[in-house]
């Protein structure tokens, strides 16, 4: 696990409303996860920027309270540690309407879209072991096909879209990149 110091035993539950206190304890416990509560791949532009203050955790609720989970919480012992936002593509408006990650093809396929980790258990590999748990989760609900939109931080020193993962963290689970229409953002896909 490349970029940790040491790797965490964990366990998941699918984010529902009956952990609601769980995923707003993560990502109130992240200064962008705190402002955004995964609004940015649901939400309009302005509608997103404006929930910013207080709003986005407002409407995030919807998230929880859908028929299939669209996210994971990861648990060190019974302490909320990070979050996966994963779910089928087309539920994402941002991923609908964007020109850089418009779809590769017509095959339907699941995204993962955020990882948010708590500070104390950052640099444990967390988010790699949401990661995994991500593909058993998207393969279980039906999925053949999961797709990302990572960071290459072989391309760039801008860190401040790594809620998207690392490409090496995808990379070395069998992603493959399949598009990349912005420098640093490439799209991989892992076939279930």
């Amino acid at each position: 696990m490349s970029g940790c110091d040491e790797a965490m035993t964990l366990h998941f539950l699918p984010a529902t409303m009956e952990i609601r206190q769980d995923v707003e304890t993560v990502f109130d416990d992240c200064s962008d996860g705190r402002g955004c509560y995964c609004a940015y791949w649901y939400r309009s532009n302005a509608l997103y920027k404006a929930g910013w203050q207080g709003g986005n955790k407002g409407w995030f609720p919807d998230i929880l309270d859908q028929k299939r989970p669209r996210g994971l919480v990861a648990y060190s012992d019974n302490d909320p540690a990070g979050w996966c936002g994963v779910a089928a593509r087309e539920v994402y408006d941002r991923l609908r309407r964007s020109k850089s990650f418009a779809p590769v093809d017509e095959r339907p396929v699941w995204s993962v879209t955020c990882f948010i980790v708590r500070k104390r258990y950052r640099r444990h590999g967390v988010a790699g072991q949401l990661l995994d748990q991500a593909i058993t989760f998207a393969r279980a609900q039906g999925a053949t096909c999961l797709e990302a939109y990572p960071l290459d931080l072989a391309v760039t020193t801008d860190k401040s879209d790594l809620f998207v993962g690392a490409l090496s963290m995808f990379l070395d689970r069998g992603f493959v990149e399949v598009a990349r229409r912005l420098p640093a953002r490439p799209i991989v896909r892992l076939d279930l």
